[in-house]
């Protein structure tokens, strides 16, 4: 309702004089039509004033009856203003899985410039395709079986889902979209609003973290395992591997049954790639001269800091669509408010990861190392990911982040003295401070139980870790896991693709290539003597 004493109050004379397109009008009417003076003016604003109190008088009759009813504002009238309708709630869970699942497969960019980078050169082609590679299978994969048998069938008493083949949009919304009858496809469009979200929405949202636990491992093996069996490999951790940890836990099966929480997915995608890779660490061994006789470890710092750095970034990016996509809903105001404790739960822990690294890496490795912050803000961005969904003090969100940089700091430290070749530092990265991160869920969630999470930890650990080994040795005695040893001196650019990812420069042979040529060519010596021994006898 109007104020009257504003209305009155707007009618001010001198204001309507200044009016320039009022002054224009004025001077084009004739003389004898034109308002020459002040009082004039306010004759016409008392008439103008006069009508405005006749139009606001059945307002203000109005208001007086109600009894002040407009200031007093029903609750439920603003309840309703705070819910969503379902149809818009559908929409906004379906943009949400779809936008967030995009940042989590630009994720693939990130670990590709990631590993690109921290090779050497004349490895770097081979990471690009086996990082495309990944995200192919993976998608093919999790298509065919990988979904059914992670989502499909199991409950709080079971292991895993079904092996039905493939997964497709829900007969209801393919009656939705195809051309029958007004009646059929209204009663189509309620049941698929009912559903929350578009089926295929939340598939391509599930398939793009399936992609993210095997390009893990693709780094931690780098520049020595063959391309076809690393294939191989991701075959069989994206259609079965882990499905059946997801079908244990996000699954609905006998982990979730026992309260184990991880948000998501410190044990269950980072986990698991991690003990995938520890197990492919152990059967491929390191690379050529990386530890040498006396017992020296050879230094291999990355080909291009800036192409690491710059993945970082990206998997920093992406891993607010990883972490805020896991809220799983966005239709509603809570769904939000949650939304956004998490995203700055999970920078805060990356930034802390990333200080507390740099500091930890001078007194480790006498220097302030690039690398070690870098691993740290991956490792505090993996250890807020089981339980970032918590309100009240943040801070828990920066000392998680920094335990995770400094585990993840120590790890590299440790791997290198046991002489485990992990070139990006995955397994520190992702398995040691997805450990902790999965533990830690305990300081802010009250229902966890850390005995709960403890066991979903090792039951995941023995069971990827377990057959990841297997596979890896069957492989490896059936085909054959590593590259010979000149691919692997002259690179697995030229080598297996037969290209170079930099042409215009020529590369200096390595010290130690020379040294591993030496020691190549004497083995092949003793062999020969011995052969020749034989034939002599």
């Amino acid at each position: 309702m109007p104020n009257l004493l504003n209305v009155l109050k707007r009618i001010n004379t001198p204001k309507l004089l200044q009016n320039k397109r009022l002054q224009d009008k004025l001077y084009l009417l004739p003389d004898s039509h034109l308002l020459r003076n002040v009082r004039t003016m306010k004759l016409t604003a008392g008439v103008l004033a006069a009508l405005a109190l006749i139009v606001a008088m059945p307002a203000t009759a109005h208001a007086v009856q109600a009894g002040l009813g407009l200031a007093q504002v029903d609750a439920e009238a603003v309840a309703e203003t705070l819910t969503i309708s379902t149809d818009t709630a559908f929409i906004l869970n379906t943009f949400m899985f779809l936008v967030f699942g995009a940042l989590v497969m630009w994720m693939a960019a990130g670990f590709t410039m990631l590993e690109a980078g921290s090779v050497r050169s004349k490895n770097a082609s081979m990471i690009c395709l086996k990082n495309i590679g990944i995200y192919s299978v993976a998608g093919i994969a999790y298509y065919v079986l990988g979904y059914n048998l992670m989502y499909n069938g199991a409950d709080v008493n079971g292991w895993i889902g079904t092996f039905d083949l493939f997964y497709d949009t829900s007969a209801a919304e393919v009656a939705m979209l195809s051309s029958g009858s007004d009646a059929e496809v209204a009663e189509a469009t309620t049941t698929v609003v009912d559903s929350a979200y578009a089926t295929m929405s939340d598939w391509f949202f599930q398939m793009v973290f399936v992609a993210t636990a095997a390009s893990i491992v693709s780094g931690a093996i780098a520049e020595r395992a063959k391309m076809w069996t690393f294939f191989m490999f991701t075959l069989l951790l994206t259609m079965f591997i882990y499905p059946i940890v997801g079908a244990w836990t996000w699954g609905g099966g006998w982990l979730a049954g026992r309260g184990f929480s991880d948000f998501a997915g410190s044990t269950i995608v980072h986990g698991t790639g991690g003990w995938a890779a520890l197990a492919g660490l152990l059967v491929v061994g390191p690379r050529r001269g990386k530890y040498r006789r006396d017992g020296t470890v050879r230094a291999t710092p990355p080909s291009n800091v800036l192409m690491v750095t710059l993945g970082v970034f990206i998997l920093w990016l992406g891993w607010f669509g990883f972490n805020g996509g896991s809220v799983l809903e966005l239709g509603s105001v809570s769904a939000v408010v949650n939304m956004s404790n998490v995203i700055v739960n999970t920078n805060l822990a990356a930034a802390a990861g990333t200080i507390a690294a740099l500091a930890l890496s001078r007194a480790l490795f006498n220097r302030l190392d690039l690398v070690a912050g870098l691993n740290g803000a991956i490792a505090g961005l993996v250890a807020i990911t089981a339980g970032p969904d918590f309100a009240a003090a943040h801070w828990w969100a920066i000392l998680i982040g920094a335990v995770g940089g400094v585990i993840c700091t120590g790890g590299m430290k440790l791997l290198e003295m046991v002489k485990i070749d992990d070139v990006v530092g995955a397994v520190p990265a992702h398995l040691f401070a997805g450990i902790w991160g999965t533990i830690a869920v305990v300081f802010t969630n009250d229902d966890a139980k850390i005995v709960e999470q403890l066991i979903g930890v090792i039951s995941v650990g023995v069971f990827v870790f377990s057959v990841s080994l297997v596979a890896w040795k069957v492989m490896d005695m059936l085909v054959g896991v590593r590259v010979t040893p000149v691919v692997e001196r002259v690179g697995q650019d030229s080598g297996e693709l037969g290209i170079q990812t930099y042409p215009e420069f020529v590369r200096v042979p390595e010290e130690e290539d020379d040294e591993a040529d030496t020691q190549d060519s004497a083995k092949t010596a003793t062999k020969g003597r011995k052969k020749a021994k034989t034939s002599a006898k």
